[in-house]
């Protein structure tokens, strides 16, 4: 019975053997069979990121933005970028043999087939060049016999790249081609998100971690780790081949304790982790990033764009205590236009980021008053010498009486051009837009790139000059340069010269501005002591060495600028709320202006900016005035329009006696709750002169002074100046509206 037993294992044995004989000869010789695989290089160029890059000028990468989402790989990882732990790793833990086999392990396959067929167990036997095979081919994983047909194939294809590849490029696709947990495909995409690095920087027990995830994905942290510090301890006993003296070898334990250290840290997180280094531009990013795999460079400067960023962060959380949330800045080379720092926003306390500021709409305040002045004095209306009465006024538009004030609700009387600009006054301002004419400045204005000026002139009404339009950051930047350039405009860019079509078509320079007019307001821009009524001497506009700059704050303080320039840089600072809420009493000058300071500081550390120099038909002469409202001093001028050697700056608006109050077309509503003794119209004249009357509906009100009450009584009525002949003047019209009180 026992000798039966004996045979008849014997023979199965044999035919076992046979078998197993006979399936190793197919699977040779149809392995040997000729097999085309693609090309390593071909490989690499067909794999396809999902992520796209932004570069700055030099290639660094600036930010990424995801563009597909059905698997997350990143670009394609050399093996020369890849730890040396995380190789070893991998090849120890999937194919020890890998540097010397020719693509299959065949005492790995017959043993796998053996335990197949007689143990009906599954065992792996695929090497590492096995694997890339099956990637290669994306096939899924089947049974019965097409397992077997697959089987064939993967080997066909393995020896096959192992006769048209070399070894590094063969671990090179691997390691970018195999799958991590979930969507993670690549070691880029996977030490990104599991260890927040690049394969480059992967520490030994980090790999040893990435290594044990391979051969089951989805495992539990705690089979991860004890797959991992079964790898150190086997590779511990390996090594100890006799007795050593302590120290020679790591403790597996000691090992065991930081791989488990690196996977708690690694997989708690679920693979939340992200790529290492800074967000600087993600509104850039999501607004040019649009082609998986794209590397899109551009101008910026990775360095002036982390300073840029940094700083207005830093303001914009020491004014969250007043109701600023958000920011943007831009900095521009005069020289080439090319934008070196593009911040859309900055504020930690931002409850909506994703906006880009720079190309958001917001009210110009009183930024645009530069290119208001500028006009003004090309077109010889005025002179920086010019006074400009800084009093009450009011005009008569579509909409009603407009009645400018200024921002401290304080008028200055009689002031020069110099003064008015830098100082920041509305007044004057308006009373030059009157001058200038509103649809001429209103086509300046869209001339100089504020394409979203685009009603026209009695749309915006006076309110124009003091910034009642909407404009960019972008934009604000962009004409400013044009001053810096003495009235040279192009459009500024984010794309270098040989790089992709940027977004604004190129155009050649164009001389908007005429050099000497430009020139003249860029010298008042950067004026200390004649923004001194406004600002005083100590504010964060001024620098120690030569710049030009201008502050605005739009209405009920939802915005302020800081724009200005040196000889080399343009920078251009908006503060404010993207919700649109009112800051809590910050200026452009409080707002804006101490991160324009801080930034161009930085930009101008260890160098200098000196004032440029006067063009052709820019002359200098004394200046005084008459009446002595500002100090004599040197002035610049446009050749021609400087005043004889004894002359006074003239005043080309305001000396013509008029009405100023009431406004012309004004409704007044009498109130019934105040008793009618205590309620007066004032009726006032600017320039009034010795025998110059006043009439009310052709009846005499007496003799022009100043200022004159007046009873209303329901009614309408016109106001007219006479001057001492009888001859007219000036003459206003108003309505009084309401009953008034019985009350004494």
């Amino acid at each position: 019975m026992i000798a039966t037993m004996r045979r008849w294992l014997r023979v199965s044995l044999a035919v076992a053997a046979a078998l197993i004989a006979a399936l190793v000869a197919v699977v040779y010789i149809v392995a040997s069979w000729p097999v085309q695989v693609p090309a390593f290089e071909t490989v690499r160029a067909a794999y396809v990121p999902s992520d796209a890059w932004l570069l700055d000028r030099n290639g660094v990468i600036l930010d990424s933005k995801r563009i597909r989402f059905d698997v997350r790989r990143l670009a394609w990882v050399p093996l020369s970028e890849v730890s040396p732990a995380l190789v070893t790793a991998i090849v120890d833990g999937e194919d020890r043999d890998f540097w010397q086999h020719r693509g299959i392990e065949w005492h790995s396959v017959l043993g796998a087939m053996r335990d197949q067929l007689l143990r009906h167990q599954h065992r792996g036997a695929s090497t590492i060049t096995m694997q890339l095979a099956t990637l290669l081919q994306q096939r899924r994983t089947r049974v019965g016999i097409d397992a077997w047909r697959d089987k064939l194939a993967q080997v066909r294809t393995a020896q096959a790249l192992e006769r048209h590849w070399t070894k590094p490029q063969i671990l090179e696709a691997y390691l970018n081609l195999l799958g991590y947990q979930g969507e993670l495909q690549g070691i880029g995409a996977a030490a990104a998100r599991l260890a927040g690095k690049t394969p480059s920087g992967l520490s030994v027990p980090e790999s040893l971690v990435l290594a044990a995830l391979l051969p089951q994905p989805a495992a539990s942290a705690e089979r991860v780790i004890a797959r991992a510090c079964a790898r150190v301890t086997h590779d511990a006993r390996a090594h100890d081949t006799g007795d050593h003296e302590a120290g020679d070898h790591e403790n597996p334990a000691v090992d065991c304790n930081r791989i488990r250290a690196s996977a708690n840290s690694m997989l708690a997180s679920n693979g939340n982790g992200s790529l290492p280094g800074d967000a600087l531009a993600p509104q850039l990013a999501q607004r040019l990033l649009k082609t998986p795999g794209e590397q899109r460079r551009t101008t910026i400067d990775a360095a002036t764009q982390r300073l840029a960023r940094d700083i207005l962060a830093s303001h914009l959380s020491a004014l969250a205590n007043r109701n600023v949330r958000d920011g943007a800045a831009l900095v521009v080379d005069n020289a080439t236009g090319e934008v070196l720092a593009y911040v859309g926003s900055a504020g930690p306390g931002s409850r909506a980021a994703a906006i880009d500021g720079v190309q958001a709409l917001r009210q110009a305040g009183s930024t645009l008053k530069p290119f208001l002045y500028e006009m003004a004095i090309e077109r010889r209306y005025l002179t920086a010498a010019s006074l400009l009465a800084d009093s009450p006024l009011s005009l008569e538009t579509a909409s009603g009486v407009y009645l400018p004030q200024d921002y401290d609700h304080d008028f200055k009387g009689l002031v020069s051009v110099r003064t008015a600009l830098a100082s920041s006054l509305n007044v004057p301002a308006v009373r030059t837009l009157v001058l200038v004419g509103l649809e001429a400045f209103r086509n300046r204005l869209h001339d100089l790139g504020y394409s979203g000026i685009t009603h026209d002139g009695q749309y915006y009404g006076y309110s124009l000059a003091l910034g009642s339009a909407e404009v960019t950051l972008w934009q604000q930047a962009q004409a400013y340069r044009s001053l810096a350039r003495g009235g040279e405009w192009s459009p500024i860019s984010l794309q270098p010269v040989d790089g992709d079509p940027p977004d604004t078509v190129p155009a050649a320079p164009a001389h908007l501005l005429p050099a000497d007019a430009s020139y003249i307001v860029s010298d008042i821009l950067g004026d200390p002591a004649a923004r001194a009524v406004t600002f005083g001497l100590d504010n964060a506009l001024s620098m120690p060495f030569w710049t030009a700059v201008k502050t605005g704050t739009s209405e009920d303080m939802r915005d302020n600028w800081c724009i200005g320039f040196s000889r080399l840089y343009t920078v251009a600072v908006w503060v404010g709320n993207f919700e649109g809420d009112s800051m809590h009493d910050v200026s452009g000058v409080t707002g804006a202006a101490p991160v324009w300071h801080d930034l161009m500081a930085a930009l101008h550390a260890g160098r200098t900016s000196r004032e440029p120099p006067a063009p052709p038909g820019v002359t200098t002469q004394l200046a005084h005035f008459s009446p002595a409202v500002e100090p004599q001093r040197r002035e610049w001028f446009l050749a021609g329009t400087q005043p004889g050697p004894h002359a006074v700056a003239a005043v080309p608006q305001g000396a013509r006696p008029a009405i100023e109050s009431p406004a012309n077309g004004m409704v007044i509503a009498i109130d019934p709750d105040i008793p009618a003794g205590h309620q007066r119209v004032l009726i006032s004249v600017r320039g009034a002169q010795p025998g110059m009357t006043l009439r009310i509906n052709d009846l005499a009100l007496g003799s022009a002074v100043p200022e004159r009450l007046w009873e209303p009584r329901p009614g309408s009525y016109y106001v007219t100046l006479d001057d001492a002949g009888g001859r007219q003047l000036d003459r206003i019209l108003f309505t009084v509206r309401g009953t008034p009180s019985s009350e004494p």
